[in-house]
């Protein structure tokens, strides 16, 4: 496998950013994939420092960060293209790079864009990386690819020399030869890259329709919709370092929130608001009281609770919960790209 070639084909709480806060983990024989200080040095430059990865088998692992945060380098280190600096890596329950032959079979990997031959048609191009992979049986290579083009939508442009695709069309060839053999694993690098809304959509079912039949899909995006939208786990990558990781539920509910209560009695319930330490906005004076508070200190029916005790008319109670985004600026300092 080379830089910018498509792979699979068995070709070889808050925290301070920096201090990885791991909400929830899965046993170790229950993870696709396990990273222990994984680090990558380049000369001066830490691309990858110290990240303990732990992503369940059969999850859709939304893998985040702004550009230049050590995502794809994370990637190639897990695929074994390039050598850890420090720390190391399991992938499938085998050490890597020391079992790469025998783990690359079972994984598919689109990274840093398809490189394909430009003057061949992309049927001729699965076909010749269906051939270098010792372990593709020649009998249904024909079967295989047309399969892998369809379930991408290019059926229609099979026949096609590759030059003349766009690059939306490029990235779902990269995505159907990572699909020309069964896998246990598919790790994507920005698989939505330069596609069109529809083509978006389509990767997004396929991505579902993988992680249904068994398959880990590993997606290593900078699109908010793109993750909240498949995946069931996230990790959080900033300057190098893995600064947060769990389920995209648990991950929502580790900020912090806010409660808005709507009263006739709001100097009332600001007094009860403050009772349970909770950071209450303005005089208290309006119609509506808001009062922040991190999500897993108090339940929101104690407060309501505690407001009727207290005598407080309560027309209308909400939390709100921080959203992906803001959470992703919470622990990166960075603004996040929230359209396709």
């Amino acid at each position: 496998m080379t830089d910018g070639s498509p792979a699979g084909t068995g070709m070889a709480g808050d925290a301070a950013v920096g201090d990885a806060t791991t909400i929830s983990t899965a046993p170790a024989t229950d993870l696709a994939i396990e990273t222990y200080g994984l680090t990558k040095r380049f000369r001066s430059q830490v691309a990858v420092d110290g990240v303990d990865l732990a992503v369940p088998r059969g999850a859709v692992f939304g893998f985040l960060g702004p550009n230049g945060s050590g995502k794809t380098t994370t990637i190639r280190l897990l695929l074994g293209l390039v050598a850890a600096s420090a720390g190391g890596a399991r992938v499938l329950g085998a050490d890597m790079p020391r079992h790469v032959d025998s783990v690359l079979p079972r994984v598919g990997a689109l990274v840093e864009g398809p490189a394909f031959s430009p003057y061949l048609s992309g049927v001729a191009n699965l076909r010749r990386f269906d051939a270098a992979d010792r372990h593709a049986p020649h009998r249904t290579r024909s079967a295989r690819v047309d399969e892998a083009l369809d379930r991408v939508g290019l059926s229609h442009a099979g026949r096609k020399k590759v030059h003349a695709y766009s690059l939306g069309m490029k990235q779902r060839l990269g995505i159907a030869n990572a699909l020309l053999m069964r896998r246990e694993l598919l790790v994507l690098d920005e698989p939505t890259n330069g596609l069109d809304p529809q083509g978006t959509r389509e990767v997004r079912a396929l991505i579902r329709s993988l992680a249904d039949d068994g398959t880990t899909v590993f997606v290593s995006s900078h699109l908010l919709a793109e993750v909240e939208q498949v995946c069931s786990h996230v990790g959080v990558m900033s300057a190098g370092r893995l600064v947060a990781q769990g389920t995209l539920e648990e991950f929502r509910a580790a900020g912090e929130a806010r409660v808005l209560v709507q009263t006739p009695d709001a100097a009332a319930a600001r007094h009860v608001l403050a009772r349970f330490g909770l950071d209450v906005d303005g005089d208290g004076g309006g119609a509506v009281v808001a009062a922040h508070f991190a999500s897993t200190d108090v339940a929101p029916e104690a407060i309501v609770a505690a407001l009727v005790a207290d005598g407080v008319r309560v027309r209308g109670f909400e939390v709100e919960r921080a959203s992906l985004e803001q959470r992703f600026v919470e622990l990166t300092g960075e603004g996040f790209d929230v359209v396709q």
